[in-house]
Parts: structure tokens; sequence; C-alpha cells
């Protein structure tokens, strides 16, 4: 018997040695813990970046967070199967100080040029050397380009990030990255971008990631509207909902905003059109996106008709009660103009 448990200790230790990967692995509640996994910055914790977080953490990271909500970083921090997974601070540079691969999601370009910048606050103000800065806003591309300058000073990287995909893709860590910059800066942030995300795209030098958002988010806010003229004219010839939207769905006409994100009330389950237009990618944001377009089509003088049209549409929209609906709130819109006419 002694010779056995002599021979089966002598087997488990072989087994141990073969299988250094599960070594400092457990599994709580289904979040894995991987000590030899960095701890990790994230700043901005909103509807996307809520997500993106805690697949950083289900996956074994730590992290030490910022948002400017005390409630967004609490219910994180608390975040269920999590013990000391997450460390909450008081300012990005708190963050920098402390993590020298910091991810940011932020919603427009002025936070980002806060959250980087603001002296003694910003995270320029504690960046160490050799980080790398990961921003997953959408953002004005010379904007991305001035923070990498920056980085640059500091002898740090910085990549433009932004995603694709809504909130849905972000909660199943299924978005699509569109990176800009350095090739060693995209491999390196490559590794945490395919945990939150199935798609990451190298998409050139810094601002380009910007680009690629820019123009997929003017051509989103574009067939948005054309999927909500749709449904409604539908619905007034007659058609049911549904039905229509099965037809566009294996016609021509299918896209996006009509097959998993259709904005008539009751067409999808899970989607805001069936939540009173809460939750999801918001109007006022999607008008930024706009923006952002039409100012990167006058600097390269480049003709959008449709993009401008969408544009004017979408702020008439944050005017007008929609500014904190999801942009899919463009097919009550339509049915308000009607009731006003």
């Amino acid at each position: 018997m002694a010779s056995l448990r002599k021979a089966s200790t002598r087997f488990n230790h072989l087994l141990w040695q073969q299988s250094p990967k599960c070594s400092n692995l457990s599994l709580v509640n289904g979040v894995k813990h991987m000590s030899s996994l960095e701890t990790l910055g994230f700043i901005g914790l909103g509807n996307m970046g809520n997500h993106m977080a805690r697949n950083l953490v289900k996956k074994g990271h730590k992290l030490v967070v910022f948002d400017v909500s005390k409630n967004a970083m609490k219910t994180i921090e608390n975040m269920e199967g999590c013990e000391n997974c997450v460390q909450t601070v008081n300012s990005p540079a708190d963050v920098a100080a402390q993590c020298k691969h910091i991810i940011t999601m932020l919603p427009a370009t002025q936070h980002v040029q806060e959250v980087y910048t603001s002296r003694g606050t910003g995270i320029f103000s504690a960046i160490q050397e050799n980080s790398l800065l990961v921003d997953s806003s959408t953002i004005d591309p010379a904007a991305s380009q001035e923070m990498a300058a920056i980085a640059s000073e500091k002898d740090s990287s910085y990549v433009d990030a932004p995603v694709s995909g809504g909130v849905n893709a972000a909660r199943d860590a299924a978005l699509t990255f569109m990176v800009g910059g350095a090739p060693k800066s995209f491999e390196m942030a490559q590794k945490y971008l395919s945990v939150m995300g199935r798609n990451v795209v190298h998409c050139g030098p810094v601002g380009t990631g910007q680009a690629a958002k820019i123009c997929n988010n003017m051509l989103l806010g574009i067939s948005m509207i054309g999927t909500s003229e749709a449904m409604n004219l539908g619905k007034k010839l007659g058609l049911e909902p549904k039905l229509l939207a099965k037809i566009l769905n294996t016609s021509s006409g299918r896209c996006w905003s009509s097959e998993v994100y259709n904005p008539c009330p009751g067409v999808l389950d899970g989607v805001p059109s069936s939540n009173n237009y809460y939750g999801g990618f918001g109007t006022a944001l999607m008008t930024k996106d706009l923006g952002l377009a039409n100012n990167a089509a006058t600097v390269t003088k480049s003709p959008i008709p449709m993009g401008s049209l969408a544009h004017q549409i979408y702020r008439i929209m944050t005017s007008s009660g929609y500014a904190g609906k999801d942009f899919s709130s463009a097919y009550k819109f339509l049915q308000d103009q009607e009731d006003k006419s």
C-alpha cells in the first residue's frame, strides 16, 4: 500500500508539472481568477464600459477603476463572484499611478481630453514609463492623435480602439474593435481587446480606428432612419410589423437595424424599442458621432448628403426630448411628427 501511495503522489506531481496553465486558476461563481494576469486600469463604467470591465474580471484580471459615478464603481466592485477583484480610486491619475495598462471608455472628445490631460488628476499627471493606453471612446481622430503624441513624449504608447456591436455585444464579449496604432502597440492591446470582443481589426496608425468607427456609425444612423421610415410606412399600409420585419430580413432591404435592433416596438425582445427606448446607444451619442462624420467630411471635402441629413434629424430629436432615449427612437419620432401634423 505504501508503494502505491508513493507512486500515486509521484504521478500527481508529474501531472502538476505538465499543466502549468492550470496551476494558478480557480473558478468562483463563474469568475476565473488567475494570479499571473496583470492588474489593469479601467476608466468609464457606463452602459458599455461596465460590461467590458466585467468581462476582464471574469477572465481573471484584477482592475483599478474610476468613474465619475460612485454607484457605477460600487456596482462593479460588488459584482457576484468577485472578491478583491476590483479596487476603486478617486481620479484617473490614481489609476495611472497603479497601472501601466489602462483602458478608457468615455462618452465624447471633451471627456477623453479631461481624463487624460487634466492637471493633477489626469492620466498624464501620473503615467508610468512604458505604459499602454487603450481608448475605446468614439472621438475626433485628431484628438486621438493628440493623445498619442503626449503619450509618446512620456515614453508610453496609445491606441484608439472604438467599438461596434452595442450593449448586448459588450455584455457577451462579442464586440468589434477598430484599432489605430503602431503594430507593436496593437499586439499588446490585442490580448486585452480579445477578452472583450470577437473581432479585433488593426486599421492602421493612430486615428484610423476612429475613422472606421465614424464611417460605420454614419451608415448606422442613416440605416436606422431608413428602417424606421419603412416600418412606419408598412404599418400605415396595413402590414403587421413582425411580418414586415420578416420580409425585410429575407429580402434586399435587410440590415442590422432591421434584423438585430428593429426600432418598431414588439418586433424583437430584448432591444430598446421593446423597453420604451431605454438602454442601448443614446440619441445624443448618435448625434455626436454624426457630427464627427460631418466634421471629417468638411475637412476631407467628401460629399455626404445622407449623412448630413441624418445628422440634422438626430439633432432635432435631441432637442425634442429624445436625447436620453436610444437612437432607435427615430421610429417614435416619426410617429410623433405625424401626430403633430
